[in-house]
């Protein structure tokens, strides 16, 4: 068993975010010491080390409860895991395409100024970007 300050080290996360995970029920501490303190298995560091993975994989805190969940679900298969990836990975390149049209958004009213000394009334990225509002408004 060990505290949180010891899991935190072995799991290379900060105790602060031990306690934020456990308030959102993805660990939970296997009993209290004497003192009160919070006491945790090895299999902890396992489970946050999942959770870390997933996050880089892009998976938000509640997708990785869902994922928890299946892991632990008699009635889940392999499937339901795949398709809650594919979802992700299908979310992941919309807002991927979504920002490539911004940068490109970007690229064209950078290259519609030249950054000249001229106040910014006349600056042509403000001036666009107030166009688009007012047609947005309309």
């Amino acid at each position: 068993m060990q505290t949180i300050g010891n899991l935190a080290l072995s799991a290379g996360v900060s105790a602060d975010t031990l306690r934020y995970y456990e308030k959102q029920g993805l660990i939970k501490p296997e009993t209290k010491s004497a003192a009160g303190y919070r006491l945790y298995t090895h299999e902890a560091v396992r489970r946050i080390r999942f959770i870390k993975h997933a996050q880089r994989c892009g998976f938000t805190l509640s997708e990785i409860c869902d994922l928890l969940t299946l892991k632990q679900a008699d009635s889940a298969c392999c499937a339901d895991v795949r398709s809650l990836a594919v979802d992700k990975k299908l979310r992941i390149e919309h807002k991927l395409r979504a920002l490539q049209a911004m940068s490109q958004a970007l690229d064209t009213l950078i290259l519609s100024c030249n950054g000249g000394e001229s106040g910014t009334d006349c600056c042509p990225i403000l001036v666009a970007l107030e166009s688009g509002l007012d047609e947005v408004s309309k």
